[in-house]
């Protein structure tokens, strides 16, 4: 029994999240989150449009709390709007997008709604992302799968399980049924094979100091003995012509 209740209960959950999503603008609409209070059941809407959702003087609001208790038998449901920060990096929002574009251009031009999505998800500051757009609606005579993949993503182990964001749509068009698969690694995720390269300082230069000889004034002793031996000369020339002058006498 009380499985029984469990899986009714997500039932209703998935209707009112359709309903929802259908109801509201799609390329704004990210999902919901349901939750009981002692005052009634709370659904949150996440959006990055909230003022779209809400409408003028809340009355958007005002008629799906109407809708809502008319059609889930609710009680008292309470309608609260949450904006996300950042859409490129929902994943819910991502996928709803493209679907979004699809119903309104059509999946001719899949190719560069791909990329454009992928390049803004990877400019929003994800690590990895991928988008699997498969389907027979996709311009071709049997179904096909197309991948649009950019920088790195996990694909197994404990990352891929619990760390990597996830988020499916699909787009019921004329031409067939089309899915959308969503794979976003985001930048605040720690990878265990991350290697992390520390600041080396520099060691500070030691001093050099240059150390010179210091130049002497020596003065040079060629020139004295130059000197001195003219002087020895000139004695020389002296004392011959002493000798000179007694041989004579």
């Amino acid at each position: 029994m009380i499985e029984r209740q469990i899986i009714a209960q997500k039932i209703k959950e998935k209707q009112i999240e359709e309903f929802i999503f259908s109801y509201l603008n799609k390329a704004s609409y990210s999902h919901t989150e349901l939750k009981r209070t002692p005052l009634g059941e709370k659904i949150i809407i996440y959006t990055s449009r909230p003022g779209l959702v809400v409408g003028r003087r809340g009355s958007n609001i005002q008629e799906l709390t109407l809708l809502l208790k008319k059609k889930f038998n609710m009680e008292n449901p309470q309608i609260e709007v949450s904006e996300i920060p950042n859409p490129s990096l929902n994943v819910n929002s991502v996928a709803k997008r493209i679907v979004s574009s699809f119903e309104k251009f059509g999946p001719k031009r899949f190719k560069s709604v791909g990329y454009k999505v992928l390049e803004d998800i990877m400019k929003a500051g994800a690590l990895g992302a991928e988008i699997v757009i498969s389907g027979r609606g996709v311009p071709s005579t049997r179904a096909k799968s197309w991948r649009f993949l950019a920088g790195y993503l996990k694909k197994s182990g404990d990352i891929s399980q619990n760390h990597v964001n996830k988020g499916i749509a699909v787009a019921n068009l004329r031409s067939g049924t089309i899915g959308i698969k969503v794979r976003i690694l985001r930048k605040d995720v720690r990878l265990p094979d991350q290697i992390i390269a520390k600041e080396t300082i520099a060691p500070e230069q030691p001093l050099t100091i240059k150390v010179e000889p210091i130049k002497e004034d020596v003065k040079e002793e060629k020139p004295k003995e130059k000197k001195k031996e003219t002087k020895k000369k000139e004695v020389k020339k002296v004392e011959k012509t002493k000798a000179e002058v007694k041989h004579e006498d």
